[in-house]
């Protein structure tokens, strides 16, 4: 095949990925299933990765004790974030599952009550962010500086908690029905919002104005998901009969959702812990440069995790059409892109850590954390996109228990552990914390395969 007919076969391809017309995902070529659903996904993802590097960017001349707020938040943050990718994940499955069965109406119903929970889930967590805004960072080991210029922040962050819920639950909705090029575009018109409205209101609010942007940025992607579901063309239209309460459907989606929920809350309240020892061991300077090269590692692991998500909905829908080999076969080939992907992504932190970190800041000590974070996380990056792909194959199958006690294990019993010895027992400081990640990161990648090859994913009823 010559140049120019690879190259016009590939543009055909992306185009069609872009499109968001629907496809057959159980049939067909294997590859350019996993690359029509991979293409939008990825770039779905890497929109909220810019959203947080964009944050980060202009809140960093705010100075320290803003980027140690955003930080800091962005950590507890992560709890409401779990609950949106938990219900996200039985979501997906469960719509991916229907659309598999050739059920397209039961798999609109199911959207539907999972936008019910999503709703009466968030109340709780958004009363509770918006009261204890100070409590938070004080717990997360803020200074006194950073609580009273930081609590604001805070508070409008959990106070529109609703908007990241909705804007990921309605996503994983999108993905398990194959049309993720719709999931792509509304986070990136959210991300554009973002970009335009950072500035701008940073301008006006100071360090509230980036909370400020965020919240409209979201809502406004939702609104484009929620015109989308009403009018839609293709398998997925929300009609007001599909909203009315149906248990047997709600208890199916919680039964899938809920050990999603805590597999997330396992691995984000690990991350809290870890942002927690580096803040106490390392002061402010240590914390402001694992900030900023978390937002850089997550700039990079969430594309992957968008490749990831292509493994979850071949899984479900193939599964619901009875090709099990097929379901296996995707999987596979999709951790073969990922791992590619995540080799050059490794080589990128290992060489050329010193100027990424520069972008976001000049002061020397900061710098210096975020170089050695890089270096030393960045370097497990092949493990962080296996783990992915066999975590989503398992949650794309209905299986959210087994990846669930895997995080609980390779999270709370193994990394915060090591990490706790390394920087306090051992006195390596910022830098025990940092070496704790990819060691904990690659045992939990060889884990999941582990439970994959056994294959009792592929009985799970949904």
């Amino acid at each position: 095949m010559s140049l120019k007919s690879s190259l016009i076969r590939f543009w055909s391809v992306l185009r069609q990925s872009l499109d968001g017309k629907e496809v057959d995902y159980t049939k067909g070529s294997i590859p350019k299933a996993v690359v029509l659903l991979a293409i939008p996904m990825i770039l779905e993802l890497s929109m909220e990765s810019v959203f947080a590097v964009v944050d980060m960017f202009f809140v960093s001349k705010l100075g320290e004790n803003a980027i140690a707020t955003v930080g800091l938040t962005e950590s507890v943050i992560t709890l409401v974030y779990s609950l949106a990718i938990g219900l996200s994940t039985g979501a997906t499955a469960i719509v991916a599952r229907r659309i598999g069965e050739k059920n397209p109406e039961a798999a609109s119903h199911a959207g539907a009550q999972a936008i019910i929970v999503s709703l009466v889930a968030t109340i709780a967590i958004s009363i509770a962010g918006v009261v204890f805004a100070e409590e938070i960072l004080s717990l997360m080991g803020a200074s006194d500086e950073v609580v009273k210029e930081g609590a604001g922040f805070t508070r409008i962050m959990f106070g529109g908690s609703v908007s990241i819920i909705l804007i990921f639950l309605i996503n994983g909705i999108f993905r398990g029905a194959g049309n993720a090029a719709i999931a792509m575009k509304s986070l990136w018109l959210a991300s554009i919002v973002n970009i335009i409205l950072d500035p701008i209101l940073i301008h006006f609010y100071g360090l509230e104005g980036a909370a400020i942007a965020t919240v409209i940025a979201r809502s406004t992607g939702v609104v484009y998901q929620l015109y989308q579901l009403s009018g839609s063309k293709g398998s997925l239209t929300l009609l007001k009969s599909h909203f009315k309460i149906d248990w047997v459907v709600i208890k199916s989606l919680i039964t899938v959702a809920w050990p999603a929920t805590f597999q997330f809350l396992i691995a984000s309240g690990s991350w809290i812990v870890l942002s927690k020892i580096v803040a106490e061991t390392g002061g402010t300077t240590a914390s402001a440069g694992y900030q900023i090269a978390m937002r850089n590692l997550v700039f990079f692991i969430l594309p992957a995790w968008g490749l990831s998500n292509a493994a979850a909905t071949l899984v479900g829908q193939n599964l619901g059409a009875k090709e099990i080999k097929r379901a296996e076969q995707s999987v596979m080939i999709t951790m073969k892109y990922n791992v590619i992907f995540m080799f050059f992504v490794m080589l990128l932190f290992l060489f050329a850590a010193g100027p990424i970190i520069s972008i976001f800041t000049t002061e020397p000590g900061v710098v210096a954390y975020g170089v050695e974070a890089l270096n030393i996380i960045g370097a497990g990056f092949i493990f962080y996109g296996i783990g992915m792909v066999m975590t989503q194959a398992l949650n794309g199958a209905g299986d959210t228990k087994t990846p669930t006690m895997i995080n609980f294990v390779g999270f709370w019993l193994f990394q915060i552990p090591l990490a706790y010895t390394l920087a306090i027992v051992f006195d390596m400081k910022a830098t025990g914390t940092f070496i704790a990640i990819p060691v904990a990161e690659t045992a939990i990648a060889l884990i999941a395969w582990y439970f994959f090859k056994k294959g009792k994913w592929k009985t799970i009823q949904v």
